[in-house]
């Protein structure tokens, strides 16, 4: 939406229904949101969506349904539910205006400090355990108990989130990750206690030797504290940093309300007075001086300027605004003085809307099921029925129950994938850290999924596959007129003013060489400017401006200012000593690697889609130049949603690249949204992935760094259940050696890191990134 044109309020019909949010607390995995939502969706009328990202449940349920009953349909099914405090949005005032004190970053909240101390207490604890167990020189006399003093804790405190939640997935027939951690670390843990207590694993000078031989134990010389302590661990790394990439979904919003002004000069009694802006209110007539933001929704007063709207839009070139046009709360007025009168405050202006899109859109936004959840529901039923076939088949053959239990228990120890805990935070951190070195930031492990599933890609016009500046792309002198010498001329007097119009010419004008003197320069708003140039009567502006000073553009002129404006460009007449002399062609450029960038997205499979609020015109002709043919133009920012929603209504899967303000509704939307980080703060933190070099190629980078990613992160936990799985008919056996456990469980880890590591060697697809 431009700041100078008029967005009509929608009736909303009365609901049948009333809408209620809970916060959920509790949930360790998209199987808990999907338990949640079931239990809500069985209560009559309620129709409820849980997202595992946001910890949140959107619920419709019918007017007379208490919230109460709510809350405790939730806690039955073993989580927490509470209603959100009634307040303020973040960083607003008494009328949902932004305040300083209010947009500062949160803290951690209590629930990621809790996990991050867990975190902490469990490595200073167990790093000791597995260094006793894996290096004999430290194993001194004893050395056993200590490790059970130190790896007890860790596996009760430090594992108690997964004991918890493997206990509220049993109580409702189901298996997960939580479950497999759960019951491999008791298993271990278990094992070793009767091993400490009731076999010779507790006397004096036990060891652990280096004997990876196949060979039949009772297993009360073998303990497996290493095991219990080690994968309580790394899951908790993985829980830790999961958990803080799942706080960054409010920063959208944070960053769309500090875009709004501090404070705003009212007019009372015809004095100007400074006021916080929570305390404007609808009528108020405020001042807004060149430079500064306006304060909220209005419509001019008095004054003309032109407004650079921008930050909203994504549009550069800045509006013309006189009395009785409306301007946009969070635009920039660039040069008159205005009176403007609001019309909307607080939560109805423009800018809190498209908060609410913003964090309408995150909290419909899917949560991509675990993959390792998915195979732990399979796995962890069919590691039971080996264990319980185990313990039958051992005292039906006539085994003593000592040998039974102990090949039973050894199935379960084997059953827990110590790698598991690393197969997707590895890969992680070496394709999010590849990634950070190209310039690409990738914001957690759902992201992934969704570069793999996209299938189409919606490109902003305006700083995407444009520099998103207005530059000047060509002039036209008239016969006689030296095409250098029109330019210095125009350049001198354009460089006196304020417009970003004006100040594309200038600088195009400077690079060429030294611009002249101006005299007597006069801006006439909204129409150009005038001023004396080497002794000549120089304007530069509108046609209109120079037919009254110099008369009518002749045939050419005309006809090259048509072609010109038909394709989307800004036209600058120029005329001196009475006659139009020419025309200056100022526009979006396109970026150079966008083309090839267009290319190399359709040679992955995805179909792009050029979306902008721009004219119809500009927008087919960038499209042309860059090989897209499908466009949809003149769209204002909730449109931009609409058409994302369309295309995915379609069965289609959307990736978005944006830039503005206008585009963080649509990029939080979007299955998958990548934000130029030369853009706003808004639309980064609403993006799943983030550009730094602001250059389309790195579109292509970023979807094929997270496919390769992803793939590694599924080969991961390939291999990381294959080890175990193979060493489960051993376990059944009785022929569970310690030591090749130990390897087992060794070797896996270390070929998920190295298969990590791996992604250490992608390279860009562009040249000129040679990181």
């Amino acid at each position: 939406m431009t700041a100078g044109t008029t967005q009509p309020d929608t009736p909303t019909a009365p609901s049948a229904t009333q809408a209620v949010q809970l916060d959920i607390t509790g949930m360790t995995c998209a199987s808990c949101a999907n338990r949640i939502e079931r239990k809500l969706n069985k209560l009559d009328g309620v129709t409820a969506s849980v997202n595992y990202a946001t910890e949140q449940a959107s619920v419709e349920a019918p007017p007379e349904l208490d919230p109460a009953t709510l809350l405790e349909t939730v806690e039955k099914a073993g989580y927490g539910a509470t209603l959100p405090t009634p307040e303020p949005e973040p960083g607003t005032g008494r009328d949902g205006a932004a305040t300083a004190e209010d947009t500062e970053p949160d803290a951690l909240d209590p629930e990621t400090a809790a996990l991050r101390q867990r975190l902490l207490v469990s490595a200073v604890l167990t790093i000791p355990v597995i260094l006793m167990a894996m290096v004999p020189p430290l194993q001194f006399t004893h050395w056993q108990w200590l490790s059970l003093t130190l790896a007890a804790p860790v596996v009760v405190w430090g594992g108690w989130p997964f004991h918890k939640a493997a206990w509220t997935n049993l109580r409702h027939g189901s298996a997960t990750m939580d479950t497999l951690v759960s019951m491999g670390t008791i298993a271990a843990f278990a094992w070793s206690l009767y091993a400490l207590f009731w076999g010779h694993a507790g006397m004096p000078g036990m060891k652990h030797p280096f004997d990876l031989s196949i060979s039949r134990s009772d297993g009360a010389g073998n303990i497996y504290l290493e095991t219990a302590a080690g994968v309580t661990l790394f899951i908790l790394a993985g829980r830790y940093f999961e958990k803080r990439a799942k706080r960054q979904a409010g920063a959208a919003l944070r960053a769309l309300l500090e875009m709004g002004a501090r404070e705003v000069t009212i007019l009372r009694d015809g004095a100007e007075v400074q006021l916080p802006v929570g305390e404007l209110a609808v009528g108020d007539e405020f001042v807004v001086r060149p430079g500064q933001t306006i304060a909220t929704d209005g419509q001019v007063v008095s004054g003309r300027s032109a407004v650079d709207a921008s930050m909203l839009t994504g549009e550069p070139v800045p509006v013309d605004v006189t009395p009785g046009d409306t301007v946009t709360g969070a635009t920039v007025n660039t040069s008159g003085r205005l009176v403007v009168r609001a019309t909307r405050v607080g939560a109805d202006t423009q800018l809190a809307r498209m908060a609410r899109m913003v964090e309408e859109a995150q909290s419909g936004k899917a949560a991509v099921q675990r993959l390792a959840d998915r195979i732990s529901g399979v796995f962890v039923p069919i590691v039971l029925v080996i264990a319980a076939g185990t313990l039958v088949a051992w005292l039906a053959t006539g085994h003593s129950a000592n040998m039974a239990f102990t090949a039973a228990v050894a199935v379960l120890v084997i059953a827990c994938p110590c790698a598991l805990g690393l197969a997707t935070p590895t890969a992680l951190l070496v394709g999010t850290g590849r990634g950070a070195q190209m310039g690409v930031l990738i914001k957690g492990p759902e992201v992934l999924e969704s570069t793999r599933q996209a299938d189409t890609i919606v490109l902003d016009k305006t700083g995407t596959v444009t520099t998103g500046t207005m530059t000047l792309t060509g002039t036209v002198p008239t016969p006689g007129t030296d095409a250098a010498e029109l330019l210095r001329v125009a350049g001198a007097l354009e460089a006196a003013s304020e417009h970003p119009i004006a100040r594309a010419v200038a600088q195009a004008a400077t690079e060429a060489g030294p611009l002249p003197a101006v005299e007597e320069f006069t801006n006439l708003e909204g129409r150009g400017v005038r001023g004396t140039v080497e002794g000549r009567q120089v304007v530069v502006g509108r046609e209109a401006l120079i037919a009254e000073e110099a008369g009518p553009l002749p045939t050419g002129l005309a006809t090259a200012k048509a072609t010109a404006e038909a394709e989307g460009a800004t036209v600058v007449c120029v005329g001196w000593d009475g006659s139009a002399r020419g025309l200056l062609v100022v526009a979006d450029a396109l970026k150079s690697s966008s083309a090839r960038a267009v290319s190399e997205l359709r040679a992955l499979g995805l179909r792009p889609v050029l979306l902008t609020g721009d004219n119809e015109g500009a927008a087919r002709t960038i499209a042309a130049e860059v090989g897209i043919d499908e466009v949809i133009a003149e769209v204002l920012p909730q449109d931009k949603v609409d058409v994302v929603r369309r295309l995915q209504d379609e069965g289609r899967t959307v990736a978005m690249v944006g830039d503005g303000v206008n585009d963080a509704p649509a990029l939080a939307t979007a299955d998958l949204g990548l934000a130029m980080g030369t853009g706003t703060d808004a639309a980064i933190e609403a993006a799943d992935l983030t550009l730094v070099r602001g250059d389309l190629m790195g579109a292509v980078d970023a979807i094929r760094l997270s496919r390769r990613t992803l793939s590694t992160i599924k080969g991961n936990l390939f291999w990381a259940f294959a080890y175990n799985v193979a060493a489960i008919p051993l376990a059944a056996l009785g022929l569970l050696n310690p030591m090749l456990a130990g390897a087992a469980m060794a070797f896996s880890s270390v070929f998920v890191v190295g298969n990590s590591l791996r992604l250490r060697g992608f390279r860009s697809i562009d040249p000129e990134v040679t990181r």
